[in-house]
C-alpha cells in the first residue's frame, strides 16, 4: 500500500468522530464479507477465511462496547442480534456458504443505515439545542 494513502487513512481513523469510526466499522465489515464471497466463488480458502474472520472481530468489538447494563432491552436485543451474525459467519466459513455471508451483509446493512439515521437525528436534536440556548441567553 502507498506510505502515503496509509497515513491519509490513519490521520482519517484518528481524527474522526465516534459515530464516524462506528460508521467506518459497519463499512469494514461489509467490505470485507463482499471480498470473502468473492474468494469462495475463486475458490480461495484462505482468503475467505481472512476476510471472514476479519468481519468477525469487527462484530465481536460491537458486542464488547455495547453496554447493555444501561442501554435495557434496545443493547441487550443488539447484543443477540450481533451474536446470531457472529455465528453465522463462523458457519458461513466453515461451509463456504455465500448466502449465509449474504444474510449477514444485509444485517449489517440495515444496521448501519439505522446508526446513520439516529447520528444525523441525534446531530439535528444537538444542533436545535445549542440554537435554543444561544436564543434563550440573549
Amino acid at each position: 500500500m502507498n506510505p502515503y494513502l496509509k497515513q491519509y487513512q490513519q490521520t482519517q481513523i484518528q481524527t474522526a468522530s465516534p459515530e464516524k469510526i462506528l460508521i467506518m466499522l459497519y463499512d469494514g465489515a461489509i467490505q470485507f464479507l463482499n471480498k470473502a464471497k468473492i474468494a469462495v466463488e475463486n475458490k480461495n480458502i484462505e482468503e475467505t477465511h481472512n476476510n471472514i474472520i476479519s468481519a468477525q472481530r469487527i462484530i465481536s468489538e460491537f458486542m464488547n462496547t455495547l453496554d447493555t447494563q444501561s442501554g435495557g432491552e434496545v443493547a441487550k436485543n443488539l447484543f443477540s442480534l450481533y451474536e446470531y451474525l457472529h455465528y453465522t459467519l463462523v458457519q458461513a466459513n466453515l461451509k463456504k456458504d455465500i448466502p449465509m455471508i449474504e444474510e449477514v451483509i444485509a444485517h449489517l446493512k440495515d444496521l448501519k443505515q439505522t446508526w446513520e439515521e439516529a447520528i444525523r437525528i441525534a446531530l439535528r436534536e444537538r444542533g436545535q439545542q445549542h440554537t435554543e440556548s444561544s436564543v434563550q441567553s440573549a
